[in-house]
């Protein structure tokens, strides 16, 4: 079972698929656009592309919990994404994976500049390997 890992943003959003066996995330890459309706045209056809059976959208909460308005328009953009590919979207919650990506780049030996095309898709990546880790416990 193939699924797409998301992180949403404004300008970028990261994307990363699974392996078919659903163990590994794994090929990240950015979407680089402003525009939402572009943006669920590239989500659908990819996901039709890659044979997607499941989205994860990271769900980006405050420190506390709380939900905000970046959190309204990741549901709104999930709604969306459903009606259209006609596969379940999962919430996922996304505190930290941003810290995260940019140590992993930080480790990695990348340049700081390159991080900013970079961080989306390795956080999306870790959205997505926190939830198939989580499917995975669940057996």
């Amino acid at each position: 079972m193939k699924i797409m890992g998301i992180d949403y943003g404004d300008a970028r959003t990261g994307v990363s698929i699974s392996d078919p066996t659903g163990f590994l995330a794994g090929s990240p890459q950015v979407i680089a656009t402003w525009n939402t309706e572009d943006l669920l045209e590239q989500l659908t056809a990819l996901a039709k592309k890659e044979k997607i059976e499941e989205i994860v959208l990271g769900l980006p909460k405050n420190m506390n919990a709380t939900q905000g308005e970046r959190a309204e328009k990741c549901k709104a953009l999930g709604v969306e994404l459903e009606a259209r590919t006609g596969l379940p979207v999962i919430y996922w919650d996304e505190r930290r994976t941003t810290i995260e990506a940019h140590a992993i780049l930080h480790a990695s030996g990348k340049k700081q500049k390159k991080h900013k095309k970079n961080v989306d898709a390795v956080a999306a990546s870790l959205i997505l390997q926190g939830y198939l880790d989580f499917k995975r416990m669940q057996r």
